[in-house]
């Protein structure tokens, strides 16, 4: 059976850091809340987080009468959910093309096959696919298909459909694009658990070619969980005001939960020490620490304490920076291809998790 590797991965993020204006402006909605107050500083110190991109340029004030310097959130009365998506349709175009312009595809475009996006903050038709297409010179027989509304997981569902395809069709090339713009969705509420959502969440663009030219990381198997019961720990619904997300803090636990149960099936049987590399999505530092101490499927300190230093090394969405659903696993499998891309022994085992 055709194996396939993803070859190159490439990231973009938009040019604003605005995580310092937001937890000032998260301070300003707990400020006759003391409790809140020091539980949303608490955690957002705990979270190891630093940086937060976005397609808003940040208010000078943002403790003041507008988050941001243009005017789109101003306090008390957030835009509803067509103004969000018209800024979606504005900006997720260019992200996306900047992620793809640098894999530096050059000629390589129009041997393009397939186009594979992700994306559970914005939509729209004509809608990305045939944005890219166009901005990036893709050919015009390229087969398309969106995974939306997926969250923190589509990536992984997008490089398994990818990996399906190249074994169907050996001259196959995917190009998968994973996009979120998270900050159009931000809520003027003293919601402690919602706010601490927006904390973890940022604006950013993976891009990734899978082939079956045996460089890079070679994409062995897959494998699925469901663990019954925490259907309401994570939720995002389309609401009237931008999209509603519901995270928990339950996660952690019940990852651990799973991994305890599952961590045999996972790992196919293989030992733990047998696993060269980890790469996992960076949901918030809890659910890093959620497993060594418990030795969830026998991950021991020593394995993802060096994951957890290089997760706030990285320099882009992932690094010490909140997440983007969906993309943030493309940003770790980024390092992950470079370190293959460097050696020959592509068959050195490494796996991904994802909650």
């Amino acid at each position: 059976m055709q194996t396939a590797y993803i070859n190159r991965v490439a990231t973009a993020v938009p040019p604003y850091d605005v995580h310092d204006a937001f937890r000032r402006f998260a301070q300003s909605l707990f400020r006759h809340d003391r409790r809140n107050s020091l539980l949303f500083e608490r955690m957002a110190t705990k979270s190891g987080i630093e940086h937060r991109y976005s397609c808003f340029a940040p208010s000078n004030l943002p403790e003041g009468d507008c988050l941001d310097a243009e005017g789109f959130y101003p306090r008390g009365d957030f835009p509803d959910t067509a103004a969000r998506m018209r800024l979606f349709e504005q900006h997720a175009p260019a992200l996306a093309q900047a992620a793809v312009d640098r894999l530096q595809l050059g000629a390589e475009c129009d041997r393009i096959t397939h186009l594979l996006i992700t994306c559970c903050t914005g939509f729209s038709a004509p809608g990305l696919d045939l944005e890219l297409v166009e901005r990036c010179g893709l050919p015009s027989t390229i087969e398309r298909t969106m995974i939306g509304f997926m969250g923190c997981y589509a990536a992984m569902n997008a490089l398994k459909l990818a990996h399906h395809i190249v074994r169907s069709e050996a001259s196959a090339r995917v190009l998968i694009v994973n996009l979120e713009l998270c900050t159009l969705h931000l809520k003027d509420t003293t919601d402690l658990e919602q706010v601490l959502s927006f904390l973890l969440f940022g604006d950013g663009c993976a891009a990734s070619i899978v082939s079956a030219d045996p460089v890079g990381t070679a994409l062995d198997s897959f494998h699925a969980v469901l663990v019954p019961g925490t259907r309401e720990l994570i939720t995002w619904n389309i609401r009237e005001a931008g999209f509603d997300m519901v995270l928990s803090g339950g996660v952690p636990a019940a990852i651990h939960d799973g991994l305890q149960e599952h961590g045999n099936e996972i790992l196919a049987g293989a030992p733990v020490a047998s696993i060269d590399l980890w790469a996992v999505h960076p949901g918030g530092r809890t659910v890093l620490d959620a497993g060594p101490p418990a030795g969830s499927i026998g991950i021991v300190a020593r394995y993802l304490a060096p994951l957890w230093q290089h997760v706030v090394r990285d320099r882009h969405v992932c690094d010490r920076e909140a997440a983007a659903p969906g993309c943030a696993r493309s940003h770790r499998l980024r390092d992950v291809v470079r370190t293959r891309t460097d050696r020959r022994d592509h068959a050195v085992p490494h796996r991904g998790l994802t909650p």
